[in-house]
């Protein structure tokens, strides 16, 4: 699979242009990162807080590849989401607070499923 021109070694940032943005909206950008393979995995991995080293969060996302992974937290990182110490990868401020902000989608989704499940098929 082929990266698309805004995620080949380029990290999103507000103002430059990315997926569905020519203008980058900040909405936009974010939707950029967080769409990317393995981010909200990598987001849900560190939601409790608790630092992970760069092994632990590769064994808990469970088949994705070193780079990527790299790539993942690389990127991460320069936005300030992520920070890395010295006991790990943990989420920063701005990282909880988005972890935060996605929490009331768990009621969505929870809703949109159990209709699907009354749909018939």
């Amino acid at each position: 699979m082929v990266a698309s021109e805004s995620e080949a070694g380029k990290v999103p940032a507000v103002g430059s242009p990315v997926r569905g943005s020519r203008s980058g909206r900040p909405i936009m950008v974010l939707l950029d990162l967080l769409g990317r393979r393995w981010t909200l995995r990598v987001l849900w991995e560190l939601r409790d807080g608790r630092a992970a080293t760069f092994r632990e969060l590769q064994a808990r996302c469970d088949g994705v590849s070193a780079s990527v992974l790299n790539d993942r937290l690389r990127e991460l990182r320069d936005v300030r989401i992520v920070v890395a110490g010295a006991d790990g990868y943990h989420l920063s401020g701005d990282g909880m607070e988005l972890v935060a902000a996605l929490a009331p989608l768990q009621g969505w989704v929870q809703r949109w499923s159990d209709e699907a499940g009354d749909e018939p098929s």
